[in-house]
């Protein structure tokens, strides 16, 4: 450790962590990625087309899935996704309200209407128990209308997929995996993706599989989706200038998916590096006995990813994130409002109080860096740091 040099009173020590730096990876791959849009630049064929081919494959494979659907982002891939379910006006799908807006919204956006059931306050991944309650205190309307669930492997970590698929089953169910944050995540030696009727990714660039603007990815092993998801991405089109059915512009660009596909190679070293870096965490964590701090979520499942290392303090949270911000260490919330607390979800009816593990979560948890170019030094001034604030 370096506690003993950092806290010395007399040196103003301060050491830059941002929460990820993107231009140390992008040093190593550097020429990789300048080869293959130079090529796509030569040849001038932006949308779809052979480069999106080639990455839906690869990632079909690496998911464990027969199929692959490029789209323009991860958002878009849950909205595409409940169109290909045939989910929408009057319809209900149940999620978490502890997720990026997305998961709810794209229920909304197809003009279904979410409803929430909470999570589990060790692994903030939705409970599968919380999920059996929900559905039996519906009403026979609502119950009617379930036509979804939408589990998130939140951070990286997969959810409890066994017990959501058998509520799934028993109720007749599509199940939407978000796995935006989760992609080469596992349970029970299958990957993340793989399990439900659809897993739906996002290369957003801070994503562990980043692209270099806005894409996503749909996974499944159904036929007929995949068909239905390759025509909804383009207008609902089948074939050119003909409509069937209305779809959107959810293509994927050949740019980001030539550049997705440069990084799926360096995916595994990258991954490997995360989680050699979240173990260092917690040795550093448990040695320096900080009562406040606990290590979330807990660690299940056979392949956690660490999208994000997070840590929930039972006090001072945000006085802590201004500290470690005029140290020189970037931090982030995920997620400082539960989504059933969010103004555009008012008419839902939900209230302060009932999903208490994701409000908890929400005002206690905060996600340190974990990038696998972090350096032991940067991990040990992160934890020293947090150590002295608690003093």
């Amino acid at each position: 450790m370096v506690t003993s040099f950092l806290r010395c009173d007399h040196l103003k020590f301060i050491m830059k962590v941002p929460l990820l730096d993107l231009k140390l990876q992008y040093k190593t791959i550097k020429e990789e990625i300048l080869k293959v849009t130079q090529d796509i630049f030569e040849s001038q064929y932006f949308i779809l087309g052979p480069h999106v081919e080639t990455l839906e494959k690869d990632i079909a494979s690496y998911c464990g899935t027969k199929h692959a659907v490029g789209v323009s982002s991860g958002s878009d891939a849950l909205i595409i996704s409940l169109m290909a379910a045939g989910i929408g006006d009057g319809d209900f799908v149940l999620t978490t309200p502890y997720t990026f807006f997305a998961t709810a919204g794209s229920i909304c956006r197809v003009g279904a209407k979410p409803i929430f059931a909470d999570i589990d306050a060790k692994t903030c991944n939705i409970d599968p128990e919380s999920i059996r309650r929900v559905i039996d205190t519906l009403s026979a309307r609502e119950k009617a209308g379930l036509k979804g669930i939408i589990p998130v492997h939140l951070y990286g970590q997969s959810a409890d997929m066994s017990p959501v698929l058998d509520a799934a089953k028993a109720y007749n169910l599509v199940v939407i995996e978000d796995a935006a944050q989760a992609i080469g995540a596992e349970y029970e030696k299958k990957r993340a993706g793989s399990m439900g009727d659809f897993g739906c990714f996002s290369f957003f660039p801070s994503k562990n599989l980043g692209a270099f603007g806005d894409g996503g990815m749909v996974t499944t092993d159904s036929d007929e989706f995949d068909h239905n998801l390759k025509i909804l991405r383009n207008h609902g089109a089948e074939p050119k200038y003909y409509h069937k059915i209305a779809g959107g512009n959810f293509r994927l660009d050949a740019l980001q998916a030539a550049i997705v596909s440069v990084k799926l190679k360096h995916l595994d070293s990258w991954t490997k590096g995360r989680r050699k870096n979240a173990l260092k965490y917690r040795e550093l964590i448990i040695a320096a006995g900080i009562g406040e701090l606990v290590i979330l979520p807990e660690e299940r499942e056979t392949r956690h990813i660490y999208n994000q290392f997070v840590i929930s303090l039972t006090e001072k949270r945000n006085e802590l994130r201004l500290f470690l911000q005029e140290s020189g260490i970037g931090t982030e919330i995920y997620y400082p409002v539960p989504l059933h607390l969010q103004e555009c979800f008012r008419d839902l009816g939900y209230k302060k109080g009932d999903f208490p593990a994701s409000e908890y979560a929400a005002e206690h948890t905060l996600a340190l860096p974990v990038y696998s170019e972090l350096s032991d030094d940067q991990m040990e001034y992160v934890v020293d740091k947090i150590s002295a604030f608690y003093m």
